[in-house]
């Protein structure tokens, strides 16, 4: 029988945003509404002076709450990071998609942050943000791939692709499982970075 290549690694990011959203969404919108609704009706003790700022806070909440309805369009639309024999791409059809071959890269790294707490009122975990650094292989491979141009030294990286995958150190082993698979001479493993925000 001939040699059948292994299945492609599929990570369906925008399943994921979707449903940090909606949740993220859902309890501003409820922390919002209470206090909203405690303001109105004499349920904020200390005052004139708490009443405005409790329902000052929870217009403000009521807003966040309305985030994920107002930007649905960008977070629904669908989106893939893929892993193959042929190479790596992002699926995003309505977006700005690519596809980059194994042999035009000379190495693939994951970068995260380091998890860290910030003292403010009470300690704050900071959460890991993951993103996969492209490296090309020869200078004419930004030429060959105007449709990457965002994410060319995005942020800190240096001679290089970033694409950023949001809060999810989940999908650390899930990208060295694939480029354990397809391409293991070019993945350089994980790469601890300073803190940042985003998805594409």
């Amino acid at each position: 029988m001939p040699h059948q290549p292994p299945p492609p690694v599929v990570i369906d990011v925008a399943t994921r945003a979707k449903t940090k959203a909606i949740i993220g969404g859902a309890v501003a919108g409820a922390v919002g509404l209470i206090a909203v609704v405690s303001s109105l009706t004499g349920g904020v003790t200390g005052g004139t002076g708490a009443t405005i700022v409790g329902f000052v806070f929870g217009l403000v909440f009521l807003a966040i709450g309305l985030l994920p309805v107002l930007t649905w369009g960008k977070l629904s639309r669908p989106r893939k990071l893929i892993f193959d024999a042929d190479g790596v791409r992002w699926d995003d059809p309505q977006g700005k998609p690519w596809a980059v071959p194994w042999r035009e890269l000379s190495a693939v790294v994951i970068s995260r942050t380091k998890q860290r707490r910030v003292k403010l009122a009470d300690y704050i975990m900071r959460k890991v943000m993951v993103r996969l650094d492209l490296h090309p292989a020869d200078p004419g491979f930004r030429s060959r791939h105007p449709e990457m141009e965002h994410l060319w030294e995005f942020h800190t990286v240096k001679n290089g692709y970033r694409l950023p995958l949001g809060d999810s150190p989940g999908y650390i082993p899930i990208i060295e499982g694939a480029m354990g698979r397809f391409c293991p001479a070019v993945y350089q493993g994980i790469r601890d970075e300073g803190f940042m925000v985003g998805l594409v």
